[in-house]
């Protein structure tokens, strides 16, 4: 049994503020013991309830904010970035048999502590076939087009509520519960790792490969807070103007959706000005 961990910072234990998920930051420094944390007892749990292999795929920022040396030892960890899955990098070799969002956060627009898609601000919105979309629910319809099942999801409170959604019988661990999208009542690290190693284990009995979903078209529809942005998005070859600060575009499958969602968000970002954004 493989397990993938897809691994985000903005949901992990005690973060709360940019500050803590912002590399080079004295915050961000001690806030990676506080995420290394809880994917390492996501892994750990995994272990427990008898997988053979965990690998963690991070997916932060620059991918490159887990502290390696605190982890199990049985643990392998892709890191860095320019991925072709981007944050679920690895699901794609038919090894995989369940796969764990640790550490994620509520969609764009919605309520939830730091809550954003890709980009920390510039996008207000992302809807796929007319629904909200998180990071979350975009990477669990990657996932089922290679047969595999989210097994696991942490985050604030309203993540989990989100993740009932789009993975209704994962496993959910609140590590804190939103207060703003810069305020939670958090729990202690001490606690948050027990947690999710129980839960960790026993969402070991889903991880068994699905039939590969491979029916329907998938429409992204992305909403920014300035016009030019929806404009520099148009550059993507299939992406076009939607409404007032929206584009859209229609992808065969999630694969060439995620992609194409990739390519607009870098794009975006390089038009963003530091002052007027």
């Amino acid at each position: 049994m493989k397990i993938l961990v897809s691994a985000d910072m903005e949901g992990a234990t005690g973060v709360t503020w940019p500050a803590d998920v912002l590399p080079g930051t004295p915050q961000w420094e001690r806030c990676r013991a506080l995420f290394t944390s809880d994917v390492n007892a996501a892994a750990l749990g995994f272990y427990d309830g008898g997988a053979d292999e965990v690998l963690v795929n991070e997916a932060h920022w620059t991918m490159r904010n887990l502290l390696l040396e605190r982890m199990d030892e049985r643990v392998q960890m892709l890191t860095g970035r320019h991925k072709s899955l981007s944050m679920v990098e690895g699901i794609q070799h038919g090894d995989v048999d369940g796969v764990a969002f640790v550490g994620y956060h509520t969609g764009a627009g919605a309520e939830g502590v730091l809550a954003h898609t890709y980009l920390a601000n510039s996008i207000t919105g992302v809807w796929l076939n007319g629904v909200r979309a998180s990071e979350g629910l975009l990477n669990a319809h990657v996932a089922a087009e290679y047969g595999v099942p989210v097994i696991l999801v942490t985050g604030d409170d309203l993540t989990c509520e989100d993740a009932a959604g789009y993975a209704p019988s994962a496993r959910k661990v609140a590590v804190k519960d939103h207060v703003s999208r810069y305020a939670a009542v958090c729990r202690t690290p001490a606690r948050t790792a027990a947690d999710i190693r129980a839960a960790a284990a026993e969402a070991t009995s889903l991880a068994v490969r699905r039939t590969p979903v491979t029916a329907g078209s998938f429409t992204v529809e992305v909403e920014f807070d300035a016009a030019h942005l929806a404009a520099a998005a148009t550059v993507v070859p299939g992406v076009a103007p939607s409404g007032e600060r929206r584009v859209a575009y229609t992808s065969a499958t999630m694969y060439e959706g995620i992609r194409t969602f990739k390519a607009v968000t870098t794009i975006v970002s390089a038009a963003v000005e530091e002052q007027y954004g």
